[in-house]
């Protein structure tokens, strides 16, 4: 049996269903590369340095691969539109493979954070290329259960990395949290070389927008950069500002030489189309406050409640429990039903509750108390991931599924970014001394209503962000998921219209 192909609409892969199902485990197997390993790296840490030394490089092994990977995901969805997938797909999983092993290698911090930046970039190319392969291999309807899927991999993945990560660093060692990446990989890579079809193009390397490409690269890491030595450095500090100063002026040249180019690497007139510009907003504001947060709530359960790092790592489980569920049921959901915008606005209703239910935690609340609201931040975040991904895809002609799907990966990481940075000073205003990087144990306990306030500021400042996804939310156009022609008709004709500024 073959899944059946509409015109103009993909899937352009006619696959066999046992195939199918072969090439998506493939792809899923890919993408829990990338999501396994920012969880199961942030546990081995503390190892890491005791072996290598050099503490003040601890925030950069992060930083690092946040970086590259960011900057990557929206050129490699364009490339993947001009190319194929699979070339860009298998391309992400070797390179991350082999930088896997570099990192295992490393006799240095910073080698080590050398090795992240590179693993950063294949592991950025690996999954937007997964993911926006779901529109190559799934017809629309179907597609929107594939992204609760999908979902489902991060929301396990960060169960399992701590689990894992902790595991190995205990009893093989560190580096076989890296070493593990090649084997999973290398499963992956050989299930997608014989499953998997390369599509045939008709584009060539002369349609890349090369100065398109290294403006948005050089504009985006000095953001990032800037974005994260806010924590160390503070918002006004020379280096900080300069680091802005240089994204801003390199940004606005990017958008001038993309304004002025026939094949943009990032096509402006995307964000013309409602169901695109609504569903990046949303995806900021909500990935600002949820994982945003998320870096504080430990924090929230060893500094105000007591708990040891253990008690509160099990703790953040039923979070992650609670966004596989809501991940798999949206995406049956959304696809039974023609008024979807209210889902993802329930979704963002919840994530938005757990999220005030949090600043209101004081040293006097209970465990069950942080647990209810992590649990409605997973329900929340869980709920909402897959439909606003599956309605760019649909919104948009079939060419630019892959540069318009990275737009909400690449906005959501931004949004990370600026949520950490933010929140995290709205925590340092309010309190002097440690923060959420450093130990808990140097927290006195005269400082602890100081640390309750400045939490119950950050998570307030996060729901706050939340709320106003829920307004956008509603602004979304509901994009048919099986018939789509005459949106995708009116779609096409908006990207195809002159710019004022390319006309004037």
């Amino acid at each position: 049996m073959r899944q059946s192909v509409s015109a103009g609409d993909g899937p352009r892969i006619d696959l066999p269903r046992r195939q199918l199902v072969i090439v998506t485990i493939g792809v899923l197997t890919s993408m829990m590369l990338f999501a396994l390993d920012s969880s199961i790296v942030a546990t081995a840490m503390p190892r890491i340095i005791s072996e290598l030394s050099g503490l003040q490089f601890y925030a950069w092994v992060t930083t690092a691969y946040l970086v590259t990977s960011t900057t990557i995901i929206p050129i490699s969805g364009k490339l993947g539109d001009l190319f194929g997938r699979k070339r860009f797909l298998q391309a992400g999983t070797i390179g991350f493979l082999a930088t896997s092993a570099l990192c295992g290698f490393a006799q240095t911090m910073p080698q080590l954070v050398a090795a992240r930046g590179l693993q950063g970039l294949f592991g950025g190319m690996l999954t937007s290329s997964a993911i926006a392969s779901i529109a190559d291999l799934y017809m629309p309807a179907t597609r929107a259960r594939m992204q609760g899927v999908f979902a489902s991999v991060f929301a396990v993945a960060n169960i399992a990395g701590p689990i894992v990560g902790g595991i190995l660093a205990d009893t093989v060692g560190w580096r076989y949290i890296f070493y593990v990446n090649v084997l999973l990989g290398l499963v992956a890579s050989l299930i997608v070389a014989k499953n998997m079809p390369t599509m045939r193009t008709s584009a060539t390397w002369r349609s890349i927008d090369v100065r398109g490409a290294l403006l948005l690269a050089a504009g985006l890491a000095p953001l990032l950069i800037g974005l994260t030595a806010t924590r160390e450095f503070g918002w006004t500090s020379p280096l900080v500002l300069a680091l802005f100063a240089a994204a801003v002026v390199l940004l606005i040249l990017f958008v001038f030489a993309e304004l002025r180019v026939p094949n943009p690497i990032m096509p402006l007139r995307l964000f013309r189309i409602p169901a695109v510009s609504v569903s990046v907003a949303v995806s900021f504001l909500a990935a600002f406050g949820m994982f945003g947060s998320n870096l504080y709530v430990p924090l929230l359960y060893q500094g105000l409640l007591g708990l040891s790092a253990t008690q509160s790592g099990l703790l953040l489980a039923p979070r992650m429990f609670g966004m596989v569920a809501a991940s798999l049921t949206s995406g049956q959901l959304v696809t039974r039903i023609t008024r979807y915008r209210f889902v993802g606005a329930a979704g963002l209703v919840l994530l938005a509750a757990g999220l005030f239910v949090l600043s209101r935690i004081t040293t006097e609340s209970t465990e069950l108390t942080v647990v209810g609201a992590l649990v409605l931040l997973g329900l929340g975040f869980g709920s909402n991931q897959p439909i606003y991904q599956n309605v760019v895809m649909s919104a948009v002609p079939f060419e630019y599924v892959g540069v318009a799907s990275s737009q909400v990966q690449f906005w959501r990481s931004l949004g990370q970014t600026m949520g950490v940075a933010v929140l995290g000073a709205v925590l340092a205003s309010q309190v002097a001394g440690p923060t959420a990087g450093e130990t808990v144990s140097a927290i006195s306990p005269e400082l602890r209503p100081a640390l309750a306030e400045g939490l119950r500021s950050l998570f307030l400042v996060a729901t706050v962000a939340v709320a106003i996804a829920v307004v956008v939310s509603l602004q979304l156009p509901e994009v048919p998921f099986r018939r789509r022609g005459q949106a995708r008709t009116a779609v096409a004709d908006t990207i195809a219209s002159p710019d004022p500024a390319t006309t004037a």
